[in-house]
C-alpha cells in the first residue's frame, strides 16, 4: 500500500513515565501499521523523567506479551525538543500529557509535529484518556491494551480512508 499524503511518516506515543502505556502503544502501533502495509517510524517517550533508561514495567511487559507484543527491549526516555521537529504526529495518552506537550510545543519556534489525543479517532473511546494502570492491577493493564489496540486501529483506518 502506498502511503497517502495524510499518513504521517513518523508517530511518537507519549504517556507520563514511558513504562506502561506508551511503550505498549509503540509496539501495538508498529505491528498494526506493518499489517496495514504502512511504513511509519514509531517511537514512545514520557513527559516525566522518573524512569529514563528503565525497561517497561514488568506487569506491562507480561500483559503485552500475552497479547503477542514484545516490549521488553524498549527503554524509557523523556520527550525532548527535537521530537517536535522529528515526528509528524505526537499522540498523548491523556489530556494532561497533551497539555504538557502543548506547553512544550508553544515554547518552541520551529516545530512541525501535530499533537493529538491518542483516542481522538477512535469511535469507541474517542476523547477518553487511556487510564494509567501503574497503580492498578492486571485488569487495568488488560483494559489499557484493549483501548490501545482500538485507538491504534482507528488511526490506521483514518489514514486508509483519506
Amino acid at each position: 500500500m502506498l502511503m497517502k499524503s495524510c499518513t504521517p511518516s513518523s508517530v511518537l506515543l507519549v504517556c507520563l513515565g514511558n513504562i506502561c502505556r506508551s511503550p505498549t502503544a509503540e509496539e501495538v502501533f508498529r505491528q498494526q501499521a506493518a499489517i496495514a502495509g504502512l511504513s511509519i517510524k514509531v517511537d514512545s517517550a514520557g513527559t516525566g523523567d522518573w524512569h529514563i533508561g528503565h525497561k517497561p514495567d514488568e506487569r506491562a511487559q507480561r500483559h503485552a506479551k500475552a497479547h503477542g507484543y514484545k516490549i521488553n527491549k524498549l527503554i524509557a526516555r523523556q520527550v525532548n525538543n527535537d521530537d517536535f521537529r522529528n515526528f509528524d504526529l505526537i499522540l498523548a495518552m491523556d489530556a494532561q500529557n497533551l497539555a504538557d506537550l502543548q506547553a512544550i510545543k508553544d515554547s518552541l519556534t520551529d516545530t512541525t509535529a501535530k499533537l493529538a489525543l491518542f483516542s481522538e479517532e477512535d469511535p469507541t473511546y474517542g476523547g477518553d484518556d487511556v487510564p494509567d494502570p501503574y497503580q492498578g492491577d492486571g485488569e487495568d493493564f488488560e483494559n489499557v491494551i484493549e483501548r490501545i489496540e482500538s485507538s491504534a486501529q482507528a488511526w490506521i483506518e483514518s489514514w486508509k480512508a483519506c
